[in-house]
């Protein structure tokens, strides 16, 4: 499903004045990317940068094309471990946070 102009324009505002929301968001991109659904993770990921940094800082951050970091996080994108690795890195230090794993449950 596309998004609309008006939600894009709504996600960005809300991302810019909300930090716990693009912290949200960012941590929602992560958590889909770790419980395997690549799809979900990138398209976060993908809303996330469109609503924060750009592609265009994100770019110069991590020494990789605008176009081809737009590609990787893409419907057909297929980024390396480490591309998203890079990617990742650049957005924990824009953001000040740091990635944590936490296992709940036990194993069975």
């Amino acid at each position: 499903m596309a998004l609309t102009r008006k939600f894009r324009e709504t996600l960005q505002a809300r991302a810019q004045r909300d930090t716990k929301f693009r912290h949200a968001l960012l941590a929602e991109a992560v958590n889909e990317l770790l419980g395997g659904d690549l799809a979900a993770g990138k398209a976060l990921l993908r809303d996330y940068m469109n609503a924060t940094l750009g592609f265009e800082r994100l770019a110069v951050e991590t020494g990789k094309s605008t176009k081809s970091l737009q590609r990787m996080l893409g419907a057909s994108g297929n980024p390396t471990a480490e591309n998203l690795n890079a990617i990742l890195k650049v957005l924990q230090e824009c953001e000040e946070v740091q990635f944590r794993i936490r296992i709940d449950g036990t194993a069975a």
